[in-house]
């Protein structure tokens, strides 16, 4: 059967930047004093719609800004590859969202980050009735796990977790049809290596190029995209070493560094 447009995933990446966004405050480097709109980078996070399914994977400082830029207007879910700050701070700016389809949001995350996030967020997902508190769950995932649209329950899009490590900590990137997302890595095992063939598009980490205990540096990210064998690899997390158009001239042709506001499609 001829592929239709319905059965495209469309992506939009909403933040390309480290935990500090880009420009960072007071700097006066090259990076941060550019004119090029692709050196500003706000926090990471990245909107999917798949076939009639909004996905948001991480919900950080700058989202509300993202949102009214990309024009989001329905998220049906949260996928979170972990509990720091700079990918989940904006869970309270999901309120709108929440305004006309009351259902719960589920927030999708491995088990100790949804342990954290109660903690951090005891008004959100401590059970109580706070006034106006957004109505998330936490929802653990291990295996591959099925999204459905809060608007119609008919709808659903299958999503795997791709268990990744961030220096020591256990966090998720995530495959839907033939596009990933994989932030905040400092390596993959081979397990999960192994859930990542036949991609059209991999959206992968790459501080910097020096090394760094949590990160991927730019070489290293080669490297693994390389192995992996995407058609296309983008780069995200990205520090104000980085000036996006020296970089883009430096790497290979199937890899180049990701921009906010970037979007393209992607297969099942």
């Amino acid at each position: 059967m001829k592929e239709t447009d319905e059965r495209r995933i469309h992506v939009t990446i909403l933040g390309t930047g480290t935990s500090t966004g880009i420009p960072v405050i007071g700097c006066s480097c090259r990076v941060c004093q550019s004119s090029d709109p692709r050196d500003k980078r706000l926090r990471c996070s990245c909107f999917v719609e798949a076939d009639g399914v909004d996905l948001l994977i991480d919900v950080g400082p700058d989202f509300r800004m993202q949102a009214m830029r990309a024009g989001i207007s329905n998220i049906d879910a949260v996928l979170i590859s972990h509990h720091h700050f700079d990918h989940v701070v904006g869970l309270d700016d999901l309120r709108p969202f929440l305004f006309r389809e009351q259902s719960k949001m589920a927030c999708y995350t491995n088990e100790e980050s949804g342990r954290i996030l109660r903690n951090m967020f005891g008004y959100i997902f401590g059970g109580g009735n706070y006034p106006g508190a957004p109505n998330l769950t936490i929802v653990a995932v291990e295996g591959t796990f099925s999204v459905k649209s809060r608007r119609d329950p008919s709808r659903s899009v299958a999503v795997i977790p791709v268990p990744a490590l961030h220096g020591d900590l256990e966090v998720l990137g995530f495959r839907i049809g033939r596009f990933a997302y994989i932030t905040d890595t400092s390596g993959l095992p081979a397990s999960s290596l192994e859930l990542l063939g036949g991609l059209d598009v991999l959206v992968l980490d790459a501080l910097r190029h020096e090394r760094h205990a949590k990160h991927l540096t730019i070489e290293q990210a080669v490297e693994l995209a390389q192995g992996i064998g995407a058609n296309e690899t983008f780069f995200i997390h990205m520090t104000h070493s980085l000036l996006h158009v020296e970089e883009n001239e430096a790497l290979p042709d199937s890899m180049a560094l990701a921009y906010d506001g970037q979007k393209f499609s992607v297969g099942f």
